[in-house]
């Protein structure tokens, strides 16, 4: 765990900076018995248990936007990756990094419509110590539950639970197209699948997804 954070990474390189004090941020080393296609399933685990330790120390729940965010009211609280390491097709070690925002008396310029911290969400200060301790507890709980025979089952039936973007109307951003459609289901391998204005279900591995508003 690091107090504060520099020269964080996130997706497509994307980079993260969080002042001292300010959030929980915190990688985990794993080796499950996971095929690779599955690797995503420990960032789902994550993801799960970010919300159940925000739901029992701070008293509100947030929820999962795909692939990689923890949201509340569409305003970024978190960004999760996993990231494998392999040993010919076997998957031998998993790093799944967490940045959530904690207390902050203001958003950091640029961000105040689209990132928030647990302390806006409640308007007081949230105990960080208490929040990572819960955050591993329940992370040891899924964690345990996926490495199981099927596992995996489990853990997606519960992102799928806490999901803000499946059965809404987005807009996939790809490097080498845009689409919209509205975003029907998440697969064991973490994909999202969009059913589009034509009714093709189109499957999105990976890429950017904005939460459109009615019309």
């Amino acid at each position: 765990m690091a107090d504060r954070q520099t020269a964080g990474r996130g997706r497509l390189d994307r980079t993260w900076e969080a002042p001292a004090g300010s959030a929980l941020l915190v990688s985990a080393l794993l080796r499950p018995d996971l095929l690779p296609t599955h690797v995503h399933s420990t960032a789902m685990a994550a993801a799960v248990a970010a919300c159940d330790a925000c739901d029992e120390v701070a008293g509100f729940r947030p929820e999962l936007k795909w692939p990689n965010d923890i949201v509340v009211w569409d305003k970024k609280l978190a960004g999760l990756l996993a990231e494998a390491e392999l040993k010919g097709d076997d998957v031998d070690a998993v790093v799944v990094g967490m940045g959530l925002n904690v207390n902050w008396e203001t958003p950091p310029p640029g961000l105040e419509d689209i990132a928030i911290a647990a302390s806006e969400v409640v308007g007081r200060a949230v105990d960080q110590e208490a929040l990572l301790q819960h955050f591993l507890d329940r992370f040891a709980e899924h964690y345990s539950a996926l490495v199981e025979p099927g596992g995996w089952r489990g853990t997606l039936l519960n992102y799928r639970r806490s999901s803000s973007t499946l059965g809404k109307d987005v807009r996939v951003e790809l490097p080498d197209e845009t689409f919209t459609g509205r975003a029907v289901e998440v697969t064991g391998e973490g994909h999202l699948l969009v059913k589009t204005p034509s009714g093709d279900v189109r499957r999105v591995p990976a890429g950017d997804v904005v939460h459109l508003r009615p019309a």
